[in-house]
């Protein structure tokens, strides 16, 4: 049996979280400088390449560390999670091209070069990753992964091209599932564990403006309608184990979520505060706690009075 690859989840994360410095620089009021800025560019090179450089020095040294080396594999893994992983993968291709392309741009890089360059970051930064896998026993090469990746900053610079901004933010949320406290440790046992681990506790979210669906003056450019994906009842990969441990895992059901919810487009949310612009700026990727109706596969309807 394959190795789950949930760790890659957080990589897109754990970039997006420690590019926040340049990316928080860029006040939402302001158009990019048109003059480039080699300061700038400077600073977003050095930061996305120190942190490409640790994350690979993290892999070979102490991820890789005990894992044993074969020819190069390949690995099916497209079902995997109900497909909540692709999701993932897409998700952190998503988060660093959007950071990629933003921040070249504040660095005064032209808009076809911050595509070229920024927007396809996320794959560019994922794809030897999975080609690492590649080259280990229990891991193996995922070309769902690789698609997963692709779409990510897909998203990014299509939408440039079509719209000239990002219309639709891709969003996650997490609440912790009822489902880790029965796996004896399967699902992680900290909230940071279970954030890698449990993706029953994964939502993911298209958030799109509501007046660019209903053309009206009336409605606040910040107020969007989101479309979410998640799945529950997963124990396992592809099906569910039986016991982790010495603890036996109770028979459950797995079954898909498709939720309708509002939200927040915080970037469009404009003050005089420069502060406050920089950090609604940041939070693109948050989608803000509300209401939600769920169709699943499992009992059909269900209404939340607060999903987060």
């Amino acid at each position: 049996m394959k190795k789950a690859k949930r760790w890659q989840w957080g990589w897109g994360v754990l970039i997006c979280l420690l590019s926040q410095q340049a990316i928080s620089q860029i006040d939402s009021t302001e158009k990019p400088t048109p003059v480039f800025n080699k300061g700038r560019f400077a600073a977003v090179v050095a930061t996305e390449a120190t942190l490409y450089v640790g994350t690979m020095a993290y892999l070979n040294f102490i991820w890789y560390k005990d894992e044993k080396r074969v020819p190069f594999e390949f690995y099916n893994d497209a079902a995997g999670y109900l497909q909540v992983d692709k999701f993932g993968h897409a998700y952190g291709a998503y988060l660093e091209s959007y950071i990629g392309y933003k921040a070249l741009r504040w660095a005064g890089a032209s808009k076809k070069k911050a595509l070229w360059f920024g927007g396809t970051l996320g794959f560019l930064l994922q794809s030897p990753i999975e080609i690492v896998d590649g080259f280990y026993e229990g891991w193996g090469f995922s070309w769902s992964d690789m698609a997963a990746n692709a779409l990510g900053s897909g998203i990014v610079i299509g939408q440039e091209l079509l719209f000239d901004e990002q219309i639709m933010k891709y969003k996650f949320t997490f609440r912790r599932s009822p489902y880790a406290k029965q796996a004896n440790g399967y699902l992680g046992t900290t909230f940071a564990g279970q954030i890698l681990q449990d993706y029953n506790a994964h939502t993911y979210w298209f958030s799109i403006g509501l007046n660019r669906i209903i053309r009206s003056d009336k409605i606040p450019p910040w107020l969007n309608v989101a479309v979410g994906y998640g799945a529950n009842g997963m124990f396992g990969e592809f099906e569910n184990i039986s016991r982790w441990g010495q603890v036996v895992i109770p028979p459950t059901h797995r079954y898909r979520q498709f939720l309708f919810s509002l939200d927040v487009d915080w970037t469009k949310i404009k003050t005089k505060n420069r502060f406050l612009n920089q950090v609604f700026q940041s939070m693109f990727m948050l989608k803000l706690p509300f209401p939600a109706l769920e169709i699943n596969t499992k009992n059909g309807f269900r209404f939340y009075g607060m999903y987060y």
